[in-house]
């Protein structure tokens, strides 16, 4: 007998999945988590049984509650199903997802209604940071048409801002975590930073690559993925977080000069495929980068970030990403992020329930 779970399909930035009241879903997390790999489909490389759309960004879970912390209206757990290994993993927050969590929290009464902007304050469990999203809310309900458009996702929608708080070391304990700005890993200059997802960087000319390639052309290139494998295994546990092999963090960023009048170009490892456009966070921590004197990315610019407000535009393979930071500097100049911040669209796609085999409750 299957048994059905209530659950919203959503699309969250440039990323798809499944939206869960925590009260709907088991509270043991091996039950949980085999309830998730039976709705999305996984272990399988199309999924071909369950909702999942056979790739990382369409095969993702935010789990939203009630607020543990006294600053926040909500708690938001994200979850990364794996496609094709029975892998439900927690070790990093998805900020394309988080654009969602407002909206759905709103639609489920989990906070009320203000007036034609309503702002929902976020516990994002998997780091403890959090962020205020503030939503169009005309009428006292959640409009998801609008004239903004973000690069990867057709047309256009309303927006949603979303302002992060605490975000700096929230995975690694520290900004730069190695300590250092530039560490050399297999004879390659790297920066690995966290200030919202843990990544490393590095520029393509090191790798014997433009760094304008499609992604199509990077995941064919064995040798490479191979090589940039080997990078992230090694520089990882320097990063404060284990053992890597089987987690999803730290991300890896291929940098290149911009092409198209932003700030830097970016090609980024998930950690295995390369991501259409860049996550949201990712984003973030690249763009933090740029103000990192000595990293990889600074490099890349032509004079130094100062302290203020900085409007950062982060190119990648389908567009661009835009990231608002304002930042001061310590005596020893490393800088310290006051707001990072940026724009993001969502929308229900479908509301109701997934079902799943039924012997998992037995």
């Amino acid at each position: 007998m299957l048994q059905s779970i209530p659950c919203a399909l959503m699309r969250g930035g440039t990323s798809k999945g499944l939206y869960f009241l925590s009260e709907d879903l088991p509270v043991d997390i091996a039950q949980r988590d085999e309830v998730l790999l039976a709705a999305m489909g996984s272990p399988d490389f199309r999924q071909i049984d369950g909702v999942g759309g056979a790739h990382p960004l369409t095969s993702k879970v935010a789990i939203v509650g009630p607020s543990t912390h006294p600053d926040a209206d909500v708690d938001y757990l994200f979850l990364q199903v794996v496609v094709d290994q029975a892998k439900v993993l927690d070790v990093q927050n998805c900020g394309n997802i988080l654009a969602g969590v407002g909206p759905f929290a709103l639609e489920r009464g989990l906070v009320n209604f203000a007036s034609d902007e309503t702002e929902v304050v976020i516990h994002m469990l998997n780091t403890g940071s959090l962020c205020k999203a503030k939503v169009q809310t005309p009428g006292g309900q959640v409009e998801y048409e609008g004239g903004t458009s973000i690069d990867g996702v057709p047309g256009t929608h309303a927006p949603i801002s979303l302002n992060f708080i605490g975000l700096e070391g929230a995975s690694c304990g520290a900004l730069l975590p190695t300590g250092s700005p530039c560490d050399v890993v297999d004879g390659v200059e790297v920066t690995c930073i966290d200030n919202g997802m843990p990544v490393i960087l590095i520029a393509a000319e090191s790798l014997g690559i433009s760094g304008y390639e499609t992604p199509t052309e990077l995941e064919a290139n064995e040798s490479l993925r191979a090589r940039l494998e080997a990078i992230r295994l090694e520089i990882g546990p320097k990063m404060n977080l284990g053992e890597v092999s089987s987690k999803s963090v730290p991300k890896i960023s291929i940098v290149a000069p911009p092409r198209l009048g932003g700030s830097i170009s970016t090609r980024t490892f998930i950690p295995h495929r390369v991501h259409e456009a860049i996550g949201v966070l990712g984003a973030v921590s690249v763009a933090s980068a740029l103000a990192v004197s000595g990293s990889v990315a600074e490099k890349m610019l032509a004079a130094n970030m100062k302290e203020g407000n900085h409007r950062l535009v982060v190119e990648h393979p389908t567009g661009s990403f835009i990231v608002e930071l304002d930042m001061s500097l310590t005596i020893g100049l490393r800088p310290v992020f006051s707001k990072s911040a940026i724009i993001r669209t969502a929308r229900m796609l479908m509301d109701g329930q997934v079902f799943v085999p039924g012997h998992i409750f037995e």
